[in-house]
């Protein structure tokens, strides 16, 4: 069975909307953000119903004239919308926006909008949450070596991009040297080229060696010390690098 979690009060709501009339043989639509939940949501409350999405325009007419409850994901993409019969069904659709305002209308006794993950704050902790497990069961990262807090979240595109930042973060916080070089023989055996090469790519250890220890020791004097190079070779890598 799909499990969702909310604690948005928005999303309760709609919840609370769709078990008022689960009885009923009405159709309902969730519009919302790519990747926000709304098949997630659409599967937790109706588990039994068949699933297709609008982009495979066959299936849904076949199951449509089989079924009398239905999940139609997509729905945006169905081209013959105008056409459909959803008299005495209860379809639950979703849409990342709402195409032919009046044709929705017609169609779908409510239409619930569900709203992104930056204004449900305590759904993407739980989120972050259950994806930083599935990262560390995937990379087989025994424990974090730093607070949850400093994982940096990306909402951009809601829980496609929070998911790549987690596993981006980790990846990069517990490679061990042999994987930074592998990564880095990788990159230049795809791109080495021209006749400058030598200098074009040192820039992949100088630039993070320069960032970093600015970072660490805060002073450009201490810094040019550590690294044995003068001062003002220094100052002009960092001009060079564009390193603020």
């Amino acid at each position: 069975m799909e499990h969702f979690f909310t604690n948005s009060d928005q999303v309760q709501n709609i919840i609370k909307g769709f078990n008022l009339t689960k009885t009923l043989f009405v159709s309902s639509i969730i519009i919302g953000e790519p990747n926000i939940g709304k098949k997630s949501l659409a599967r937790y409350l109706f588990p039994d119903a068949p699933l297709v999405s609008g982009e495979d325009q066959d299936s849904v007419t076949k199951l449509l004239s089989e079924v009398d409850e239905l999940i139609i994901t997509d729905f945006e993409k169905l081209t013959n919308q105008e056409a459909l019969d959803l008299d005495n069904k209860r379809i639950i659709a979703t849409a990342n926006y709402i195409g032919n305002r009046q044709t929705i209308d017609n169609l779908f006794a409510f239409i619930y909008t569900l709203p992104p993950l930056k204004e449900r704050p305590d759904d993407t902790n739980f989120i972050r949450d259950r994806f930083i497990q599935e990262a560390r069961s995937n990379l087989m990262l025994k424990r974090l070596e730093f607070p949850v807090e400093e994982i940096p979240i990306d909402l951009r595109d809601n829980s496609k991009t929070l998911k790549r930042s987690i596993y981006q973060y980790l990846m990069n916080h517990t490679m061990k040297e042999e994987d930074i070089q592998e990564a880095i023989y990788h990159f230049i055996l795809q791109n080495l080229e021209g006749n400058n090469g030598y200098k074009e790519y040192l820039k992949l250890y100088e630039k993070p060696l320069i960032k970093a220890g600015l970072k660490k020791f805060g002073s450009q004097l201490q810094l040019s010390q550590i690294l044995g190079i003068n001062r003002n070779t220094l100052r002009k890598k960092i001009h060079e690098h564009h390193i603020d």
